[in-house]
C-alpha cells in the first residue's frame, strides 16, 4: 500500500527514521516517498495496458514542483485546474501535450497561457466557457482541442461537497444536452470537440460508479459518430479511492476489470486523472504534541500541527489514522482502520491550537498513551493536505520532506514570519 512502516517500533519513511527528519527540520512537516508515488503510477499503468491510456495525475492533489518532475519523468501526464498548476507543470518539465485542463470557471488569461503552452485537452464544462474558448483561440490563430464534460447521472456515494457527476452540481452539462452541444459547435475551426469528459467525484470507494459511467457514455459516443462528429478520446476523471483505512477500496487492477472490457475495440482512446489514489497513501504529516489536556470525561492531545495544515478532518469529516511514530513493539499497528483498539491505548481528541472548535484531527480515537514532545504521525495525508493548507491565524505553512530510499530532503521550505508579511510590505 506504501512504503511507510514500523522496525524496532519506530515509523521509517522508505529506509529514514522519521524522527531523524522532524530532529532536523522541526514539525509539522510533511512526509513524502517517492517510491509509493512511482508504484501507484506504475499499477495503474500495468492496469489499463489493454488500451491506449494517458494518465494526467491530478496536480491539485499534491503539487509540489520535485514530485512534479519526477511523475514526469516517469512519463506521466497531468491534470490541471487553473493557470498556476500549469504553470507548475511546466516548471517541471512536464509535456503540454499531456495536460488536460478542467475547472469551471478559467479566465480569459489562464486560456490564452494554456493556448499558448499547447496543452492536449480543455475540458469544458459549460456552453458559454466553449464560446469564449472558441473566441480567444480565433484571436490566437489556434485551434483547440476539446473533451466535452458530460454529467452521467450515476450515484456516487461520498461526501456531499466532493460529489460532482450528478445533474445538481456546478460540472459540466446534462447528458441530454451533448448532442446539442456537439451540433452547434462541432464544426467551429477553432476548437476540435472530440473527446468526452466524466468525473463523478472524489473519495469512491465503488466500481459500479465507473462502470455506470462508462455504459451511459458510450451509447452517447455512437450516437455523435452517428451524426458524424469525430470522438477520439474518452475521460474518466479521477476520484478512485485511497486506503485511508486498510484495504477498503478497489486496487488499479480491480477498477481496471470492470472498465477495459468495456472500452476494448471501442477505437477510444482512455484518458484517467488519478489523484488521491497516487499520493494520499505516498504522504504522512508529522506533528509534534503540546499538551495533554483533560475536560470533562474528555482527554485532549494537544498537538503543534492544525486545521491550517490539514484540513480534511474538519471540512470534509475526513478519516485519517493517526499513531505516535514510537511506540513499543506490542502497540505497532497490523493495520489502519477508524475502530481500531489494541490493549494499551486510551481514548483521546487529537487537536491542534488554532483558535476554532472544529479544528481537530480526531474525536474519540484510540491511540497509544503520549506525552508532551512525542510525535504523532497522521496517515494517507499526501492528497489534499499541503496543497489545501493556509496562513491562516497567521501560521506559517509546514515544510515538505521528499524521501528516497535512504534519504531525505527539504523539497519546499517551512515559511517564516516574515514570508507572512513580505508581499503585503
Amino acid at each position: 500500500m506504501d512504503c511507510f512502516s514500523y522496525k524496532n517500533g519506530s515509523l521509517l519513511a522508505e529506509n529514514v527514521r522519521v524522527e531523524e527528519i522532524a530532529g532536523e527540520v522541526g514539525t509539522p512537516v510533511y512526509i513524502y516517498s517517492k517510491a509509493t508515488f512511482l508504484d501507484h503510477l506504475q499499477k495503474i499503468r500495468q492496469a489499463y495496458g489493454g488500451l491506449d491510456t494517458m494518465i494526467c495525475y491530478s496536480v491539485k492533489a499534491c503539487g509540489n514542483v520535485n514530485i512534479l518532475r519526477f511523475m514526469a519523468d516517469a512519463g506521466s501526464g497531468f491534470d490541471v485546474v487553473s493557470g498556476g498548476e500549469l504553470y507548475r507543470v511546466l516548471q517541471a518539465g512536464g509535456d503540454p501535450s499531456k495536460v488536460v485542463y478542467a475547472g469551471v470557471g478559467k479566465t480569459d488569461t489562464e486560456i490564452t497561457e494554456a493556448l499558448d503552452a499547447g496543452i492536449g485537452y480543455f475540458n469544458i464544462e459549460s456552453e458559454a466557457e466553449l464560446e469564449n474558448l472558441i473566441r480567444l483561440a480565433a484571436q490566437r490563430g489556434k485551434q483547440a482541442k476539446v473533451a466535452l464534460r458530460v454529467n452521467p447521472d450515476v450515484e456516487y456515494k461520498t461526501h456531499a461537497f466532493i460529489t460532482t457527476g450528478k445533474k445538481e452540481t456546478k460540472f459540466g452539462v446534462d447528458i441530454e444536452r451533448a448532442m446539442k452541444v456537439f451540433a452547434d459547435y462541432g464544426e467551429n475551426t477553432a476548437v476540435n470537440l472530440c473527446a468526452l469528459h466524466v468525473h463523478l467525484g472524489s473519495g469512491g470507494k465503488k466500481i459500479d460508479p465507473y462502470v455506470g459511467a462508462v455504459e451511459k457514455i458510450l451509447p452517447l459516443i455512437d450516437r455523435l459518430r452517428g451524426k458524424g462528429h469525430t470522438i477520439e478520446a474518452v475521460d474518466l476523471g479521477g476520484g478512485y479511492g485511497a486506503d485511508y483505512e486498510s484495504d477498503t477500496v478497489p486496487s488499479a487492477a480491480e477498477y481496471a476489470a470492470g472498465i477495459v472490457p468495456l472500452l476494448k475495440d471501442k477505437d477510444l482512446r482512455l484518458i484517467l486523472e488519478p489523484g488521491k489514489s497516487i499520493c494520499a497513501n505516498a504522504g504522512i504529516m508529522l506533528t509534534r504534541v503540546l499538551y495533554i489536556k483533560r475536560g470533562g470525561r474528555k482527554k485532549f492531545v494537544i498537538a503543534d500541527a492544525g486545521m491550517n495544515d490539514l484540513i480534511r478532518p474538519s471540512l470534509y469529516d475526513a478519516f485519517h489514522f493517526i499513531w505516535p511514530a514510537k511506540v513499543d513493539e506490542k502497540l505497532v499497528p497490523r493495520q489502519r482502520s477508524e475502530d481500531l483498539k489494541i490493549d494499551g491505548t486510551e481514548v483521546v481528541d487529537i487537536v491542534g491550537p488554532i483558535c476554532e472548535g472544529a479544528d481537530f484531527f480526531a474525536k474519540d480515537r484510540a491511540i497509544p498513551p503520549t506525552e508532551r514532545g512525542d510525535l504523532l504521525s497522521i496517515f494517507s495525508a499526501g492528497a489534499y493536505g499541503f496543497t489545501m493548507s493556509s496562513n491562516y491565524n497567521a501560521r506559517g505553512r509546514a515544510a515538505e520532506v521528499l524521501v528516497d530510499g535512504g534519504k531525505f530532503t527539504v523539497v519546499r521550505k517551512r515559511e517564516t514570519y516574515n514570508d507572512l508579511i513580505v508581499l503585503e510590505r
